[in-house]
């Protein structure tokens, strides 16, 4: 019983790091708005 207790500890102590850096993530790193150009091929015509 004991091992199970502590190997849920060590699981919920790397969840919550999990969380923490993602949380971090999401709210300290802002990212920079950049212009996409994307060259789209016309389609060839069905009689040629």
């Amino acid at each position: 019983m004991f091992l199970l207790i502590r190997v849920l500890f060590y699981l919920s102590i790397l969840a919550g790091l999990a969380f923490g850096a993602l949380y971090a993530l999401g709210a300290l790193v802002e990212p920079e708005p950049r212009e996409i150009v994307i060259q789209v091929p016309m389609p060839k015509p069905r009689g040629s």
